[in-house]
């Protein structure tokens, strides 16, 4: 028990294992689901491609992606300097790896509650500025695979001499316009939050006003209310907007160059431009697909999405769209685990202890009762 808070104490485990037993359920249907989606899919030749890449490319392709994670360090750093809470490129970069990794391994995606513990723990970082950092975090992320998926969409769309474009006319056009639809989605989200952050002080006091008399609302209201003024504070600097998105993208785009480098280690036999329109839009749709919490780490979703739209797009047969898929994904989480693992060596705390010790902090309780730090699926694990 912590801080004398009988009911977060109670109700936090209890919640904690139907979330687990939900993802762990989740994870077992996405799998079935995906191999029956690919029954007719011969898996020995899946294999076969994995296994015939060129592995100076998928060591090149484990590079990029590496060098992606201290850029997401700094990137962090931006967004929690703006609340008042600076820390270092490094200390933050290991409590990605954490919380990512648990994103990986603990069930039900208690990366959240992970990063919002150590940056009280070790930072003094209270838990409504650490899981609205969190929110900021993950808003630009979904712009950035917006923007990307976009400008490739747009480059598809114009280049009407290249073999892709002519594949709109057929079946493809359903998954670049379902895709293109789902980006735009997200950037009007992404907007609508920081216009709704930037009115919080007006609508916050009148809603504290509102649940006058009633303390248990009072408590969720300010919860609520304190998460929005973090996440208000980066929306009202149009210098740190504009660093924080440019670092967004330069990180998606070192995401997307690592699944490049994988279909040409698989070589595909598509030409350079096609091959970077391809990757981009499968790393695009895949991420958006894993911001759906129903798998741990988006296992099966990304793989799914991705081959999909690679199969629709290209003449590259399934076989070689999943294994490109999987080894995309593979390598991804890969890295992610050793760099998780070094953070683990560093803090001394493994990923399951500090999703625990998150849950049941009295703060991040109040927060997630009313759903502002609920463990939700991020398009980075």
């Amino acid at each position: 028990m912590i801080n004398g808070d009988d009911r977060a104490d109670r109700g936090g485990p209890q919640a904690l294992l139907t979330r687990r037993r939900l993802t762990i359920v989740g994870t077992a249907l996405v799998v079935a689901g995906l191999l029956f989606a690919f029954r007719d899919v011969e898996f020995d030749r899946v294999i076969g491609e994995m296994l015939r890449a060129d592995p100076w490319l998928l060591a090149a392709a484990v590079g990029v992606y590496a060098a992606s994670w201290p850029l997401r360090g700094r990137r962090y750093g931006d967004v929690l300097a703006t609340t008042g809470h600076p820390a270092t490129t490094g200390f933050l970069t290991l409590t990605v790896f954490l919380s990512q990794t648990a994103n990986l391994v603990v069930p039900a995606r208690g990366g959240d509650a992970v990063r919002a513990y150590v940056l009280k723990a070790r930072r003094h970082v209270p838990y409504p500025a650490g899981f609205a950092s969190l929110a900021v975090e993950r808003g630009f992320d979904l712009a950035s695979i917006a923007v990307l998926g976009g400008a490739a969409t747009a480059w598809l769309i114009a280049g009407e001499s290249t073999a892709l474009a002519t594949l709109l006319a057929g079946d493809a056009r359903p998954v670049v316009l379902g895709a293109t639809a789902v980006a735009a989605a997200t950037f009007v989200a992404g907007v609508f939050t920081l216009g709704v952050a930037n009115a919080e002080l007006s609508v916050g006091s009148r809603l504290s006003t509102a649940m006058t008399g009633y303390p248990r609302l009072q408590r969720a209201v300010a919860a609520v209310l304190d998460f929005v003024a973090a996440v208000a504070v980066v929306a009202r600097d149009p210098r740190a907007v504009v660093g924080i998105a440019g670092g967004s993208l330069l990180i998606w785009s070192l995401d997307v160059a690592t699944a490049v480098l994988v279909f040409a280690a698989l070589d595909t036999g598509l030409a350079g431009g096609p091959l970077l329109v391809v990757g981009t839009l499968a790393v695009s749709v895949g991420n958006l697909a894993k911001v759906l919490p129903l798998s741990q780490g988006g296992v099966g979703l990304y793989e799914a999405a991705f081959t999909a739209l690679v199969v629709a797009l290209t003449p590259i047969g399934a076989s070689t769209a999943l294994a490109a898929a999987v080894v995309d994904h593979a390598l991804k989480n890969a890295v992610t685990l050793v760099g998780g693992g070094a953070a683990v060596t560093v803090f001394g705390i493994s990923p399951s202890t500090a999703a625990r010790r998150g849950e049941t902090a009295p703060t991040a309780a109040a927060a997630r009762a009313d759903g502002s730090g609920e463990a939700t699926s991020s398009p980075d694990d």
